[in-house]
């Protein structure tokens, strides 16, 4: 009877706070948590989850751990790892994430390349995932998703990124289909300090989500956050810190049903170029 109850909950959850929760839908790195989850264009090595397409837009390799707490339950914590190694002929990238507790988990493994030519950079990734639920048994599925930035001048920058295109359903022996999204976006960057994203993202079987952010560098070594989006109404805030090397950031998010997250991640650069 627990875990019955606690399953009609978190599907409760998951299907009312989408794009905010499991490795496929949710926005990966405390710095888009931190600019209302938008995510199409913000060159790091998160972009890995966020848009496969942007990953050779990062100027030097770099690895990212990150957790996700939300709304006080240990069971809808994320926790996940993203690489981006920079080459001559492009990027390479490598994603593992685990989303869940005991009774209900789901992990994600993938591999990606991104390449730039002239003023358009594009991607795609294959990811294996898989999704456990105790006393339930375990299903797995095969994922592609595509993405791409093209760069409108040197302030504007369009981006797009189709998760899982082949539809690809959560196991072999269920007609349940895992999510397949499209996020459209746009970055402003007025001067060198401040970035502006907006975004929209449709799950062909949901409604739409509507996304702002802005990221404003307030020193060298640190950086301010702050972004919204709809469906369901959610605000956040987020800091960075960076220091040769090293970063860290922090986002704290307000959900208008379900009440607080915290996102935490730690960047580490590998080497120049």
């Amino acid at each position: 009877m627990k875990q019955l109850l606690f399953l009609s909950f978190l599907f409760g959850v998951t299907a009312h706070c989408i794009a905010q929760t499991d490795p496929l839908t949710q926005s990966h790195g405390a710095r888009t948590q931190g600019m209302g989850s938008a995510k199409v264009f913000l060159p790091d090595s998160w972009t890995y989850f966020n848009n496969i397409g942007a990953l050779d837009r990062i100027e030097n390799s770099e690895i990212s751990v990150g957790f996700d707490h939300r709304y006080g339950m240990p069971e809808l914590s994320t926790v996940d790892l993203a690489f981006g190694w920079k080459t001559d002929f492009g990027t390479l990238g490598l994603g593992m994430s685990r989303f869940g507790g005991k009774l209900f988990n789901q992990q994600l493994l993938g591999v990606g390349f991104s390449n730039t030519m002239g003023i358009v950079s594009i991607g795609a990734k294959l990811d294996w995932f898989q999704t456990q639920i105790e006393g339930f048994g375990s299903g797995h599925a095969f994922l592609f998703s595509l993405g791409g930035i093209a760069e409108l001048g040197p302030k504007f920058f369009l981006g797009a990124n189709f998760s899982n295109l082949n539809r690809a359903k959560i196991s072999q022996n269920s007609e349940q289909r895992l999510p397949t999204a499209i996020q459209l976006g746009i970055t402003y960057l007025p001067v060198e300090s401040i970035r502006i994203l907006v975004e929209m993202e449709k799950d062909i079987a949901l409604d739409p989500i509507a996304k702002a952010g802005i990221e404003y560098q307030l020193r060298d070594w640190i950086v301010l956050r702050t972004g919204i989006s709809s469906n369901p109404g959610r605000l956040s805030f987020g800091l960075g810190l960076r220091k040769d090397q090293f970063g860290f950031d922090y986002a704290y998010g307000q959900n208008s049903a379900l009440g607080r997250t915290h996102h935490v991640s730690l960047v580490l650069k590998i080497g120049e170029r």
